[in-house]
């Protein structure tokens, strides 16, 4: 058996009588009365509006995932409570800022690196913080990554601001084998090496790229710099080559041969034609490159343009390099790699194009 609704006029009646008692109560308080009620209402209203989370605007991280807060000299807990909750170690700024304002403990808090991770409370934050409890940092950065891909990790894991490491890395070139060069974006490009640092407490944007130039810097031997001018390379040709072999090559095997390649290539005049380097130019890799890409006007479109390109594609390991200053002894000319990344070697034009049909 169901349940009879009212009718439309006896809802409507019944909220007319709940509004007409609310508004007699209202009338019977007195001034102070008033006053007190609407205080509870705006701190209701503040505390549904600023301190209930907003996970929308927050990166979502496992909760053993480790995050760097970089707190700089000066910073305010509204700007130190922003970051965190962007970095989901908090759920509320404000809930932050309310906590360090009711404890006064807006103007002790140290400046310096620290290891936080998702879910903390905000208490527990401010404790590491007024305590000056700093971390030492550690990351790693992967062979072939570009520096767009290094300020993506870095910022993530709250060691730097994106867009300032960017702008710091278009400039930055502390050894005279970088230089600047037309065409190029960032003049470090190449020579941030690929590799687990683990750095003091205080670092920033400026320490990060002088760590990973110095270790480039260390790791290229005497004797592999003597090599590389034996192969009239210099320095920044030894890297933009060895960058487009990192890209090119998955597996250990190839990296040689594709080296040998490009030398082929670069002294009969062919173009290089590297896909890796049209995909240095988009923001997102592409799985499949199309004609139309090869067409692309750019110094960097080695269909297109011969010699190498402006600069290094990525940051190379030590392994590239090495293939580039050791390349295999063979013939071919052309190579193509399949779906699971193993390269087909072909020493002519004819059967390039068949092994293409075969692995595609």
């Amino acid at each position: 058996m169901f349940m009879k609704l009212p009718e439309k006029d006896e809802v409507l009646q019944s909220l007319q009588g709940y509004a007409t008692g609310i508004r007699e109560r209202w009338e019977a308080l007195g001034w102070k009365q008033r006053g007190g009620v609407m205080a509870v209402i705006v701190l209701a209203c503040l505390f549904l509006f600023f301190l209930l989370p907003a996970p929308e605007s927050r990166e979502q991280m496992p909760g053993n995932a480790k995050v760097y807060l970089h707190v700089k000299p000066g910073m305010t807990t509204r700007e130190i409570g922003a970051q965190l909750e962007q970095h989901g170690v908090i759920e509320s700024r404000t809930k932050f800022w309310l906590v360090a304002k009711l404890n006064g403990y807006e103007d002790k808090i140290r400046a310096g690196n620290y290891a936080l991770h998702p879910g903390m409370e905000p208490r527990e934050v401010l404790s590491l913080l007024v305590e000056g409890k700093t971390a030492r940092v550690k990351f790693t950065i992967p062979e072939g990554f570009r520096v767009r891909d290094i300020a993506k990790r870095l910022a993530q894991e709250g060691l730097v601001d994106e867009q300032e490491f960017l702008t710091k890395a278009k400039e930055y070139a502390p050894y005279d084998y970088i230089g600047h060069h037309a065409h190029t974006v960032y003049a470090c490009e190449g020579f941030l090496f690929p590799d687990t640092y683990e750095l003091g407490s205080d670092i920033d944007a400026d320490i990060i790229l002088k760590e990973m130039t110095a270790d480039f810097d260390q790791r290229l031997t005497s004797e592999m710099r003597q090599q590389a001018e034996e192969k009239h390379l210099s320095i920044y040709e030894l890297v933009t080559l060895a960058s487009l072999v990192e890209k090119e090559a998955r597996y250990e095997e190839d990296r040689p041969i594709i080296a040998q390649v490009f030398f082929k290539r670069l002294a009969l005049g062919m173009p290089l034609q590297s896909d890796t380097t049209l995909q240095y130019l988009r923001d997102e890799p592409k799985e499949d490159l199309s004609i139309e890409d090869t067409k692309i006007d750019s110094p960097y479109n080695t269909y297109q343009y011969t010699g190498l390109p402006p600069g290094p594609i990525a940051n190379p390991g030590m392994a590239a390099i090495e293939a580039v200053l050791h390349p295999a002894q063979t013939d071919y000319l052309y190579f193509v790699a399949d779906r699971q990344g193993h390269n087909h070697y072909s020493t002519n034009y004819a059967d390039h194009l068949a092994v293409v049909e075969q692995v595609r």
